[in-house]
């Protein structure tokens, strides 16, 4: 149960507290006061989307808090989140656009926030009645009623398989079409690949080879003079460095300062020697062969050929070769692969209408007993001779929702047929009958549910806040006084907070809440008062009339003596 709501720098709200009670509580007010404000403040706590334009003008954040008695929400435990003492939802948002939110100073993610505000609460808004004028949101009133809902979305997923195999049916067509010439070119593809007997690396392998061979005479020289210099001619670097290291020697024989020139001149000795044979060797690989360096030349315009069809560099070439063998051999199994898919589609498309045909059987027995649970519910609400019928027809092919076309009938007089809702329904009636059903959809949990489905349930998972945000829009009179009877009746098992500019209503509450705007010249403030006594009559008689008069007085204290009387 909501116990305190904080608002806090929130649109035109600076810094605003809510008590809240045990049962049937009403919001009232003047239009524009903040009511829908406060009621918007509480759905952005509960996970909606946010925007900086929320943010109290001059303001760098806003906050809203609410405090939950305690409760065994497994989900709490999960995120290890103790929830005996009770819980705090909070949720800051930030004018530089990153909000956060927290339970219990636990920060979690908007998603869990949620989640875990949608076991505390039930929001329905003053405009929800207009998804009746929708006739395919009749369908899941029935699903929502019967507990169907898994069911329908495995028949819809089944559907999406259906018709993505169907897809893959038709391009395997396709290919197969096709494929003749396709495959003809892919094989020329690969043909002309494999023969070249392509190996990685080979285009800069040749690529070297051809610099050297370019440049063989150039190479042959200069390799020829530099052994010339170190070894090979009269008078060589080694002769020389030969006769330095002698006289150094002597010198070290002498003076010990020269034993490290000596060590070094002896550690050149074998390097020159190294150099001098490499130089040998190398001089005698440049023999200028043109027949090779021709053959070099076919070897790298041919791969360029291949680069200009099928990518730059042999691992891009040989890439393209497996991938075009691979749709080859797709090619060349199409026809199993057709054969497959087939088989699959028909194998599926069975399941989903025997699985359409089952749900269809369990939606029709589930119509009949939400339709007279509706009627008694709108009985509850002033329809005395009211008649509503949950009509199923039967599409010619199954749809992703199945085999049935649901429409709601209505009949707000007797001897008049029901005809459709969509058509004949009057605003003031559209709320009656949406107040209604969700009355309906609270007080029957899944307990009941489990009566139409087959399947167990838990009286206990149903929010226990349910919040009404203006849903007696359109209604008056005899009407009114029925509709907060239904919902002073459901705060007998829930708490529940009503904003309403009706004082029928507001009449029945078991605490009364007004919000008051109060302007000054610099800025607006709102506050939400509890009335009791003469306040709370004052309040009743302005909602009556518009104004306080004596002869509204008197018919709001007679309003709260009758309601006294029926609540004793």
């Amino acid at each position: 149960m909501l116990r305190e709501l904080r608002i806090k720098d929130f649109t035109i709200i600076d810094d605003l507290s809510i008590m809240l009670g045990q049962g049937f509580n009403v919001l009232t007010g003047e239009t524009g006061a903040g009511k829908s404000i406060i009621v918007d403040a509480l759905g952005l706590l509960l996970g909606e989307k946010a925007s900086p334009d929320l943010i109290r003008t001059g303001c760098a954040e806003a906050r809203v808090e609410a405090y939950f008695d305690p409760a065994d929400i497994p989900a709490l435990a999960d995120l290890s989140i103790d929830g005996n003492d009770g819980i705090i939802l909070r949720r800051l948002l930030s004018a530089k656009g990153k909000g956060r939110a927290y339970i219990n100073d636990t920060a979690v993610s908007l998603q869990t926030i949620a989640n875990i505000g949608k076991e505390l609460v039930d929001i329905h808004g003053q405009h929800e009645h207009q998804g009746l004028l929708k006739k395919d949101s009749h369908l899941a009133f029935v699903d929502f009623f019967g507990g169907f809902s898994l069911e329908t979305a495995a028949l819809q997923s089944l559907y999406k398989e259906i018709a993505a195999l169907r897809e893959k049916v038709t391009q395997t067509n396709d290919r197969i079409r096709e494929r003749g010439q396709k495959m003809d070119f892919l094989r020329f593809q690969v043909a002309e690949i494999d023969s070249a007997g392509l190996k990685d690396g080979e285009k800069h392998t040749l690529e070297d080879e051809r610099a050297v061979l370019m440049h063989a005479t150039k190479l042959r020289e200069s390799s020829e003079a530099a052994y010339d210099i170190l070894y090979g001619a009269e008078g060589s670097t080694l002769v020389q460095l030969s006769k330095a290291v002698n006289l150094v020697r002597d010198m070290s024989h002498i003076d010990r300062a020269a034993e490290e020139g000596l060590s070094l001149l002896q550690s050149a000795e074998p390097l020159l020697e190294d150099a001098s044979n490499l130089l040998r060797k190398l001089k005698e690989t440049y023999d200028i062969d043109p027949g090779r360096l021709t053959e070099v030349d076919d070897r790298l315009d041919l791969i360029r050929k291949l680069e200009k069809k099928y990518g730059e560099g042999i691992e891009a070439i040989l890439l393209y070769c497996s991938r075009a063998r691979e749709e080859l051999l797709g090619l060349e199994q199409a026809e199993e692969q057709r054969e497959g898919y087939e088989k699959e589609l028909a194998d599926r498309e069975t399941h989903l209408s025997v699985a359409a045909e089952e749900l269809s059987k369990k939606r029709m027995a589930a119509a009949g007993k939400m339709s007279a649970l509706v009627i008694q519910e709108l009985k509850e609400l002033g329809f005395q001779k009211a008649d509503f019928v949950v009509d199923i027809s039967r599409r010619n092919s199954v749809a992703p929702s199945g085999l049935d076309d649901v429409e709601f009938l209505f009949s707000a007089n007797p001897g008049e047929p029901p005809r459709p809702l969509v058509k004949i329904a009057s605003g003031g009636e559209l709320s009656r009958i949406m107040l209604g059903l969700k009355c309906l959809e609270i007080e029957r949990p899944d307990t009941e549910q489990a009566k139409v489905s087959g399947e167990s349930g838990d009286a206990d998972r149903s929010p226990r806040t349910l919040i009404f945000d203006e849903v007696d829009a359109g209604i008056g009179g005899v009407t009114a006084q029925h509709v907060g009877a239904r919902l002073n009746s459901l705060a007998g098992n829930y708490q529940v907070l009503c904003i309403t500019h009706l004082p029928q209503i507001a009449a029945r509450a078991d605490t009364h809440l007004r919000v008051e705007k109060e302007l000054s010249q610099k800025d607006v403030k709102v506050r939400v008062v509890e009335l009791s006594g003469e306040k709370r009559r004052e309040e009743l008689a302005r909602m009556l009339g518009g104004r306080i008069t004596d002869r509204s007085l008197q018919h709001a204290e007679e309003m709260l003596e009758i309601d006294g009387q029926r609540s004793e």
